[in-house]
């Protein structure tokens, strides 16, 4: 099997790289490509790559993922997110390649008040970045068949765009941090995503599931969570997100189900805090 796997730098991307180089068999190969390799809004580029590499298996890791810049950076944001993620579906469908693409729990819009989203509930996203990866989703069922679209919320892992890495570093100045109460989701780490994503290609699933991390929280219980896990004695003060006035409107509630890929997989998914504790520590 030959994995091609986009945005290999970004910190999801490494953790596939991680495992996968460690993991395979003599006969199987992974290629990472970054985006001085190939810009994925460009289809002849997208194209040349498949047409050298001819792919059985496309990790999808590249994203913009600057949520509030893409309310201003609209263009760029659609172009990696939407029209980037067609010229890989239609890629795969020429060249009969598999596709693992990973989309967002910012599709939804908060709203809900029975339970957590699933993959029935109807996506309403309320920024640009959101609008883009839904968009994203919508460009690759029309291009593609063979597919697995997995949703995920508030990741983390090795590099320094995530919550756990900003929190440690405002930490370093800071004796008195300000945390969102009113924000909720769940943490999940790039090693759950990893391992999940690698057991549904295993077991030949298809198709749009949440993949989480199990349980909900608050990013003022995420911050005390790896605060304690880290030993660090610092004053959290829990406040209401909108005094941060930041450009892109953020759900209050987008915590998804991860029950559906549990049960098509037969395993139990960590609970966030659990999987924060490996994690961190």
């Amino acid at each position: 099997m030959k994995y091609l796997i986009f945005g290999a730098k970004g910190q999801l991307g490494r953790e596939f790289v991680r495992v996968l180089s460690g993991g395979i068999s003599g006969s199987d190969s992974v290629i990472c490509v970054g985006r001085e390799e190939c810009d994925i809004s460009d289809l002849n580029q997208v194209l040349e790559i498949f047409e050298s590499i001819k792919p059985d298996i496309v990790i999808n890791c590249a994203a913009y993922n600057l949520v509030d810049k893409a309310e201003e950076d609209y263009l760029t944001a659609v172009k990696v997110n939407s029209v980037g993620v067609r010229n890989l579906a239609f890629a795969c469908n020429r060249y009969k390649a598999f596709l693992v693409h990973y989309s967002t729990d910012y599709v939804f819009g908060g709203k809900k008040e029975n339970g957590l989203y699933t993959e029935d509930d109807k996506p309403g996203p309320l920024n640009e970045y959101g609008k883009s990866k839904l968009m994203g989703e919508e460009f690759l069922k029309e291009e593609t068949d063979k597919f697995l679209i997995l949703r995920v919320s508030w990741v983390y892992g090795e590099g320094k765009q995530n919550f756990i890495y900003k929190l440690l570093k405002w930490a370093e100045n800071n004796d008195y941090l300000k945390i969102s109460y009113d924000e909720v989701s769940v943490p999940t780490s790039t090693g759950t995503i990893v391992y999940v994503t690698l057991k549904a290609l295993k077991e030949g699933l298809e198709g749009l599931y949440h993949l989480t991390n199990s349980g909900y929280a608050s990013r003022y219980e995420w911050a005390k969570k790896v605060f304690q896990v880290k030993r660090i004695n610092k004053f959290i003060y829990p406040v209401s997100s909108e005094i941060f006035n930041l450009p892109a409107k953020r759900p209050k509630f987008s915590a998804m189900s991860n029950e559906k890929i549990s049960e098509e997989l037969n395993i139990e998914i960590p609970h966030w805090e659990e999987e924060l504790e490996r994690i961190v520590k």
